[in-house]
């Protein structure tokens, strides 16, 4: 059995959050000088703008940022450490393109590697890194095209982990929007994406590294991403910032030099953040003002909070109706902390946002038989 609740909020936020920006952005298509763009809406999934975003291009080494993702995962999973360290093969030492000339044979820990990427766009390090977690770069290839597809991304191949030249390589705009997006849910990512200047220590000498993402050091609240360039590619580009609870990540395909590239992302993320808002609906930190009965339990009810923060996308000083939905399930004891006993349904202007698990607050123990003659006799 369920109770259901509705909560009406009314919220200086836009009444409308899912057609391109047509006002932000009035360059003609003939007068662009990149190939592709977009600009996204990290809490909310919301696209704000796009450019050609389904185009399949090249992307040079903005390919990293499905190998990081790898990385990430398997750091979650405890496959790796970030202080593991890995003995550096002949075949990646050699790589030619961005490098950091790691030297053959010698060991290095997975967290300089992981910088060497993130910041400098090594190849030797990515190389070194496929081969630590698949044994081999093309088994690593095959892990990042499966990704691809758990993600339901369609313009999006690799065939190598650096984005060196390589036929039948290729994403888009949007693809690779989404691949970063699911990058830095892992919040470890950010340990090295603003890092400006390093070194990564050899043997006998060290190789000085600088990111070079420029952004990270001259955008307000830029604190990742990742560039890319080939004469086929052109000049590429995909990043993130922050201002407030508003994360945006905005990316560039082909622009036809690196300060374009660069300008191109500033001008799309300005945008954003000037014209539209993130309005918080749901605090997952915050316990909500109702409860869950529960059967058989110490307690007859918990307190419910979200499983996540849910916010709305709007533009700045415009008005809509925010309905939120409680479905509070009636759950048998025992529950440990952290069960789901309903959802949270979010609807703006009428139409559904999301839906969000809601989490018992603290564990509740079933009842023994003392309790029930307990509570038989108190109820008597």
């Amino acid at each position: 059995m369920k109770k259901i609740f509705r909560v009406f909020l009314l919220i200086s936020i836009s009444l409308s959050i899912f057609s391109a920006y047509s006002n932000i952005s009035n360059v003609k298509a003939e007068t662009k000088q990149v190939k592709a763009e977009y600009l996204y809406d990290f809490n909310t999934g919301t696209e704000i703008y796009a450019y050609n975003e389904n185009e399949r291009l090249p992307i040079a080494s903005m390919t990293k940022i499905m190998l990081l993702d790898l990385v990430y995962e398997n750091l979650s999973d405890g496959n790796i450490t970030l202080d593991e360290e890995v003995c550096i093969s002949e075949n990646a030492s050699g790589m030619g393109g961005s490098q950091v000339f790691l030297e053959a044979g010698n060991n290095y820990k997975v967290r300089d590697l992981i910088k060497s990427v993130t910041v400098a766009s090594a190849n030797d390090a990515s190389v070194a890194l496929a081969e630590r977690l698949y044994g081999s770069e093309d088994e690593c290839v095959n892990k990042m095209n499966e990704k691809v597809k758990s993600l339901g991304l369609e313009n999006t191949q690799f065939s190598n982990c650096t984005g060196l030249p390589k036929p039948m390589q290729y994403s888009s705009a949007k693809d690779i929007v989404m691949i970063f997006a699911d990058l830095i849910k892992h919040e470890g990512y950010f340990e090295f994406s603003k890092i400006w200047m390093d070194k990564i220590e050899h043997t006998k000498n060290a190789t000085e590294i600088s990111n070079t993402n420029k952004l990270v050091k001259f955008y307000n609240g830029c604190d990742g991403g990742k560039t890319g360039f080939t004469n086929e590619a052109g000049f590429c580009l995909t990043a993130t910032a922050k201002r407030g609870n508003m994360r945006l990540i905005s990316s560039v395909i082909g622009a036809s030099d690196s300060k374009t590239r660069f300008n191109s992302v500033s001008t799309m993320l300005n945008n954003g953040f000037n014209l539209y808002e993130n309005k918080a609906v749901l605090d997952k930190d915050l316990p909500l003002e109702i409860t869950a009965n529960v059967i058989g339990g110490k307690r007859s009810k918990v307190e419910v909070v979200p499983e996540k923060d849910c916010f709305i996308l709007s533009k700045k000083n415009e008005k809509s109706t925010v309905d939120i939905e409680y479905q509070l399930y009636n759950v048998k004891a025992p529950i440990n902390k952290g069960d789901c006993v309903g959802v949270a349904t979010v609807y703006n202007n009428g139409v559904e946002v999301e839906k969000v698990k809601l989490l018992s607050l603290y564990s509740v123990d079933k009842m023994n038989y003392f309790d029930v003659i307990f509570e038989i006799a108190t109820n008597w």
